[in-house]
């Protein structure tokens, strides 16, 4: 927490202000707020140079390899990396991290988005590569804080995060060295987004459904406790893993839409046992819901696309993305975000509009991929871009006080809120079982 100046003292220098400074004290803060503030900006800048209204230089990273990198790396791994350093001192029961730590990776996170800018606009051999490298020592840095304590628990019970930050390192590297020698650098973006949706499920399974309960009850929806078992967790997350790697490594097409096929069946056989009926029209409870739903459409339509269905591929990949990526990212973002700063959960509407532009977003973007949309391709793309850009400034203009604020409770850190008043349902743990 931020503490007043005694009056007549003299102004601490900028730089210690800043670094004392609320927005440092936890790590979701700062990653969380530059994600969804991203996520609008990459978005505008990406329809601008698709109109060709921003010119690019030729150079080792195309514009849709930019787009798509940023959408994945920029938005998706501030989002992974806001979380991670907040979920892994709660699930290992170890120190928050420092502020220095948060500071550093933040740093980095944002250097790697400005210097990529640059390496589109001039330059790109010098810039191209320092953006590599800033992307690279990112992950590696978070790495290095976050296995030492997933890894060293009796039995290991995070490993599943440990073993994905390791895949997104590796994946990082795999599109750098194939941008940087002049090859197709886009097998690799998709890669990180199968290694996205195995986070999401691992993340799922630890804050979603236990919130969902705790909602329920607080609503008077009493129904048996849910979350998936670990053998169709598991399951989801082998035959997420197996398409991803069957694709990286070039197997031929029907296997790979059989393999996106049962994918899709594993994802969906992780909601047999959902809630549905009243509970499910809830403004907390369909979001969750659409985000697996999100990702079993994505992987069906790849599967479809890829047995020789009337649609691209992009169908699939922005069903993922736009669609289960951006729900779940919402979704923690709004959970986690809100609880470790000290506060209860938001119920406003703009939640929900937020989340229903991101539907909107799929929708759109989907149907661009289709011959359905025969000539009106660049508006439904316009249309997409658009829905998802508001939604994430919505975000971000009502979160904003309390990512970059004190906290209002009387803690100084990430734990829950200190207000013994506040309904349990509101305050779900972030450990596992």
């Amino acid at each position: 927490m931020a503490v007043a100046e005694p009056r007549g003292a003299a102004p601490r220098p900028l730089l210690a202000r800043l670094w004392a400074a609320p927005l440092l004290c936890c790590g979701f803060r700062p990653f969380f707020l530059g994600a969804a503030l991203w996520a609008a900006l990459a978005m505008g800048l990406w329809m601008l140079m698709l109109t060709t209204t921003l010119p690019l230089v030729p150079g080792p990273l195309s514009g849709s390899a930019w787009h798509a990198h940023e959408m994945v790396w920029g938005f998706g791994m501030a989002a992974v990396t806001g979380f991670l350093l907040t979920a892994v001192p709660e699930f290992t029961a170890t120190p928050e991290f420092k502020r220095r730590d948060t500071a550093l990776l933040f740093g980095l996170w944002l250097a790697a988005r400005l210097f990529g800018l640059v390496g589109l606009a001039l330059l790109p051999a010098l810039w191209v590569p320092l953006t590599a490298a800033l992307n690279l020592a990112l992950v590696a840095s978070l790495a290095w804080r976050s296995l030492p304590r997933l890894l060293r628990q009796p039995l290991r019970p995070h490993q599943g995060f440990a073993l994905a930050l390791l895949a997104l390192l590796g994946v990082e590297a795999g599109f750098w060295w194939a941008a940087l020698g002049g090859r197709d650098a886009m097998p690799w973006v998709n890669a990180g987004v199968g290694l996205m949706m195995v986070l999401i499920v691992l993340a799922q399974s630890r804050i979603s459904m236990r919130l969902l309960r705790g909602m329920l009850d607080h609503l008077g929806v009493h129904q048996a406790d849910y979350r998936a078992p670990p053998p169709r967790r598991r399951l989801a997350i082998f035959c997420i893993a197996l398409v991803t790697l069957a694709e990286l490594l070039g197997v031929a097409a029907p296997t790979l839409g059989w393999l996106a096929l049962a994918a899709s069946a594993a994802v969906l056989a992780l909601m047999s046992e959902w809630h549905f009926g009243r509970a499910l029209g809830h403004r907390w409870v369909w979001p969750l819901y659409a985000v697996y739903l999100c990702m079993a459409a994505g992987y069906a339509l790849l599967g479809l696309a890829w047995l020789g269905a009337p649609w691209s591929p992009s169908a699939g990949r922005h069903a993922l993305t736009v669609g289960s990526m951006g729900l779940g990212v919402l979704a923690v973002m709004n959970i986690a975000g809100r609880i470790h700063a000290g506060l209860p959960l938001d119920d406003r509407r703009w939640r929900v509009v937020a989340s229903a532009l991101l539907v909107a977003a799929v929708g759109a973007r989907v149907l661009a991929s289709t011959p359905w949309a025969a000539g009106g391709t660049l508006a439904a793309w316009w249309l997409a871009a658009l829905a998802w850009a508001v939604a994430w400034l919505l975000y971000a203009g009502f979160a904003w006080r309390h990512l970059s604020g004190p906290r209002t409770d009387g803690g100084t850190g990430c734990e829950e809120p200190l207000d013994a008043a506040a309904p349990a349902a509101l305050r779900p743990p972030l450990a596992a079982d």
